[in-house]
């Protein structure tokens, strides 16, 4: 098919082409004929319809349509139709026009999905539309949100296997450059994703809670995510980890919600390798009265500053407190904590390891430290935790809680 077009508004006719009306209608139906007399198919285009005198856009068409254009198309070329403003458009055009009608709608006000509907509601055959809505400006009509609106709320039966829009989406995504908005209807990350602890206990009771339930994230190759976040409730965190198959007692639980809710409140987002990774190091951790209760950490480091650290603990019941240095923020905070049981034992750190669990600065990091006492006994502990310095801490002490204890 040949797509032909020319400006029909006043402004776009008087300052771009500087033609008059009779010579674009002229210019329209040459066009028109030149493809047809080829033996070719034609779409005809009223550039920028919607700010069109409607007798002349109606004329224009039936001149295109008499020249044996095939299918006219409707543009809202820079994003100013209301939808009951659409509806209205085709509804008259339908009623003057015989040959199938097209629609291009852009997005500058967010309407072009919405335009798009109403048109094909009023009599319209077929809508443009893109992949992740790329277009001029704003953009254009988009692919996945018209498609599923069309397939799941109107019940239209469409050619079209949606079980690839989400993969469709991210190819694009990946070719263009162009990002796809994590709370982007149908294919953003977030289009099936639940925090807040009321919808995520329903939506694992039955998704249709607080999904749309005509539109599933099978139907579109997505897939469906409880995230763990600052409202994250018991239930969504205890499903997540049995199907991980780790149980913890509901102590550990609102231990490890707890966590969960320190390290979401300052911004990060939690993945499910970061809550596995808390929960191994509260599951793995003694039970029973510990030996060392920490209380308060702080550390002082910089460039001109000699790394320091200053420890609070309950140390057997009694409170106790040591600063030490070291050649970094963390092995100054270790020495203090290894200098605080003082005569209760004597323990050394056997071996030391840091894994960043996700990628970027904010990364949870797993800490893994093992203590030796003075009869070679050794004893590992993990912690996980955004700050390494804490999470550095807090499995050195449960390792030194553990080997007391044995």
């Amino acid at each position: 098919m040949v797509h032909t077009f020319v400006s029909t508004s006043d402004i776009q006719r008087e300052h771009t082409i500087r033609k008059s009306r009779e010579e674009v209608q002229q210019m329209a139906t040459q066009a028109v004929g030149y493809v047809k007399d080829h033996g070719l198919r034609c779409m005809f285009s009223a550039m920028d319809a919607t700010r069109t005198d409607l007798d002349y856009l109606v004329a224009i068409y039936r001149a295109a349509e008499e020249a044996g254009c095939d299918i006219i198309n409707v543009p809202d070329t820079v994003g100013v139709m209301s939808p009951s403003g659409m509806y209205n458009l085709i509804s008259d055009l339908r009623q003057e026009i015989s040959i199938p009608i097209d629609t291009h709608c852009h997005n500058d006000f967010g309407l072009a999905v919405a335009n798009s509907l109403m048109a094909i509601e009023a009599g319209a055959n077929q809508a443009q539309v893109t992949v992740n809505g790329l277009g001029e400006r704003a953009g254009n009509a988009d692919l996945a949100e018209t498609v599923m609106s069309l397939k799941s709320i109107y019940g239209a039966s469409l050619n079209i296997n949606t079980e690839y829009v989400v993969e469709t989406a991210r190819m694009v995504e990946r070719y263009t450059t162009v990002p796809i908005t994590a709370h982007r209807p149908v294919v953003g990350e977030n289009a099936f994703a639940h925090e807040s602890g009321i919808h995520t206990h329903g939506v694992l009771e039955n998704s249709d809670t607080f999904e749309p339930g005509i539109m599933t994230p099978e139907m579109v190759g997505h897939t469906r995510r409880i995230v763990l976040g600052k409202h994250a409730g018991k239930h969504a965190v205890r499903r997540s980890l049995e199907a991980a198959n780790l149980n913890p007692n509901d102590e550990q639980l609102n231990h490890i919600i707890e966590k969960v809710k320190t390290i979401a409140d300052k911004g990060k987002r939690l993945t499910d390798a970061d809550l596995y990774a808390i929960a191994c190091a509260v599951m793995h951790k003694p039970m029973g009265k510990p030996a060392i209760d920490l209380k308060e950490l702080s550390v002082m480091t910089g460039n001109v500053t000699t790394p320091t650290a200053v420890v609070k603990a309950l140390v057997n019941d009694e409170e106790r407190v040591l600063s030490n240095i070291g050649i970094g923020p963390v092995d100054a905070a270790l020495k203090a904590v290894t200098g605080i049981i003082g005569e209760h034992a004597n323990i050394s750190i056997h071996d030391f390891r840091i894994e960043a669990i996700t990628g970027g600065s904010d990364a949870v990091a797993e800490v893994i430290v093992g203590v030796q006492d003075e009869n070679g006994r050794i004893v590992s502990a993990r912690s996980a935790s955004a700050d390494i310095v804490y999470a550095s801490v807090e499995a050195l002490v449960t390792a030194i809680n553990m080997l007391l204890q044995k």
